[in-house]
């Protein structure tokens, strides 16, 4: 993370402005700053974009995971892993249990 300078968070600092254009390209980026006498580097916006785009991500797939989970219709995970696994010794174990699963998803 760099250092601020002068009191100010060069991160930070781009992470507002990207909040408040998100289109806005890496170079147009820096010379908004300077404009503003803050001097970063172009990898340093690339870097806290990327930052940025991850944590949409992270949380999409968490929506995502909740909702399946909901969608199930089981309020209990213990009951679900216990079944499944009693499942899978009746098949023979839990690598015949993927196999069989991995066959039906092709």
């Amino acid at each position: 993370m760099p250092r601020s300078k002068n009191g100010v968070n060069m991160s930070e600092e781009i992470r507002q402005l990207l909040k408040a254009n998100p289109k806005m390209k890496a170079k147009e980026v820096v010379s908004t700053l300077a404009d503003k006498g803050i001097k970063v580097a172009e990898h340093l916006v690339y870097y806290v974009k990327g930052q940025l785009k991850s944590r949409r991500g992270r949380k999409k797939r968490a929506r995502q995971m909740v909702a399946r989970v909901a969608a199930t219709g089981n309020a209990d995970p213990v009951a679900t892993i216990l079944k499944l696994r009693s499942w899978a010794e009746e098949l023979g174990g839990m690598k015949k249990l993927k196999a069989l699963v991995d066959a039906l998803s092709e």
